[in-house]
């Protein structure tokens, strides 16, 4: 059951410190109750925090944890869905907190609106302002990109950087430091999403269908 935000205790920290490196069958048996109590719950409990606080976070998951993929142990994710393919994200590990915002896996018909949006000056434009906003702020932009530039459109396009992406993911790391504890975390990921919101918000509206 959900609770109150408090942060993540210091002893989740313990937890991911003895799930480092590849732990065996065994050690992730002994850990699986602390870590669903002191690593994923509150995760649950930030993300509830967030939707508490904007109604635009609601539709949101907890990642769970597979026996076979240790890196699902070693770090807990979770995110927020704002339409197919575009997804807000939170990362828990022994890094601290990271939040992104990301439109990957996409179908071949969103990547021709992406391209679409990306040539044109108006939403192109646009576009180049915020990621150039997001990179001061610290975010980190990255994706799947074409090795070469894309046929149908001059090689010195303005924006032909842009043009090569087949996902678009912004990322930043939030650190680790004394809030992590306390509820104050959720204040953090609440102004990275701000940060993001005009990004995703470009994203919904260019290149993916609005979610029913």
């Amino acid at each position: 059951m959900s609770g109150t935000f408090e942060g993540w205790p210091r002893e989740a920290f313990d937890v991911l410190l003895r799930l480092e490196g590849e732990p065996s069958a065994d050690v992730r048996r002994e850990c699986r109750r602390e870590r669903e109590e002191l690593v994923r719950q509150p995760m649950i409990d930030l993300l509830n925090a967030v939707a508490d606080a904007d109604s635009a976070y609601e539709d949101f998951s907890v990642w769970g944890y597979g026996e076979v993929l240790l890196r699902a142990w070693q770090r807990q994710s979770a995110i927020v869905r704002l339409a197919r393919n575009i997804e807000l994200g939170v990362r828990f590990d022994l890094e601290g907190l990271e939040v992104c915002v990301a439109w990957w896996y996409a179908p071949s018909a969103q990547i021709e609106r992406y391209r679409a949006a990306v040539a044109v000056d108006g939403s192109g434009s646009r576009l180049v302002a915020i990621v150039r906003k997001l990179e001061r702020e610290g975010f980190v932009l990255s994706g799947e990109l074409l090795k070469r530039p894309l046929r149908g459109y001059p090689v010195d396009h303005p924006r032909a950087e842009l043009l090569r992406h087949k996902s678009v993911i912004a990322t930043r790391s939030l650190g680790c430091e004394e809030w992590i504890h306390t509820p104050a975390a959720a204040d953090q990921v609440l102004a990275a999403f701000s940060q993001l919101r005009p990004l995703a918000r470009w994203l919904v509206e260019n290149v993916s269908e609005v979610r029913p």
